[in-house]
């Protein structure tokens, strides 16, 4: 048995998307042709204005929606339904009310051993600083302890995929960087191919390796930026204040028509270039 101990790259997974497209029933066309490779290991912030259809290929690489064109692969597996190897954090946390605290981690895993169970929850909870909660109901515990539940349950069994969905978006600005302290502790213990959307430019800084800035009306994938610096990374440093620059001019040229914007010419500090 692997636990959540023992750091394992092995675990994670290349996604692939080949030329993903989304037309929903009523006409709106969501996605176009989405091309992205994201490495085994990689942390990847997907960013944009709203009617981007961040939420939407979430979605579909979830396997909860059918694309209406084009392939999402793991590791050349091709993904047409939820997937056991893909976890999915939503924006709340979606406890059971019904279940404990201890209970709603330990949910996805009926089929384990009970010790086997026990161990892992207990390790989960402890790694996101609920240790002394297990019992409790997610009723009585603050919106940023149900959401730390939320990603104990994510990381519990281990997921080679973690799709995070503006999981930190209704949190004050104090809750939401102590839990990303807690994400970024779990994933170097498990090192998950992780996918969040976020609209908080500081947010992508601070967790992703590439930010993925996307155009609205169909969504589609406008410029990639590689974030080299390392953890823990200093919101304050030169090599952040530039990513945050960057970003932010990325943002802007992506609700610009291509044809009107200004050349990029400036490379990235800190390593690699647009």
């Amino acid at each position: 048995m692997r636990g959540l101990r023992e750091p394992c790259y092995r675990g994670s997974a290349m996604l692939s998307l080949d030329s993903l497209s989304k037309t929903y029933a009523d006409g709106t066309h969501a996605l176009d042709r989405i091309d992205l490779q994201v490495a085994a290991g990689e942390i990847l912030a997907l960013i944009g204005g709203s009617g981007c259809g961040k939420t939407t290929l979430l979605r579909l690489i979830a396997g909860l929606d059918t694309p209406s064109m084009g392939r999402i692969s793991l590791d050349g597996e091709a993904i047409t339904r939820p997937h056991p190897g893909v976890g999915l954090v939503f924006q709340e946390p979606r406890l059971l009310p019904w279940l404990d605290v201890a209970d709603n981690v330990g949910f996805g895993l009926a089929d384990r051993p009970r010790r086997e169970r026990q161990e892992r929850v207990a390790h989960a909870l402890d790694r996101v600083g609920l240790s002394e909660h297990g019992r409790r109901w997610p009723r009585e515990l603050s919106g940023g302890q149900q959401q730390r539940v939320s990603i104990a349950r994510a990381f519990v069994a281990s997921p080679r995929v973690l799709l995070l969905d503006e999981p930190f978006s209704a949190l004050d600005a104090f809750t939401r960087k102590d839990l990303h302290r807690h994400l970024l502790g779990l994933w170097e213990e498990v090192r998950p191919t992780v996918l969040i959307v976020t609209h908080d430019v500081a947010e992508a800084v601070t967790l992703a390796d590439r930010a993925v800035v996307m155009r609205p009306k169909p969504g589609r994938l406008d410029e990639t930026l590689a974030l080299p610096m390392a953890r823990p990374r200093d919101p304050t440093s030169p090599g952040s204040e530039a990513a945050t620059r960057n970003i932010l001019a990325a943002l802007d040229r992506s609700l610009r028509p291509i044809e009107t914007r200004p050349k990029v010419v400036e490379a990235f500090a800190g390593g690699g270039s647009f």
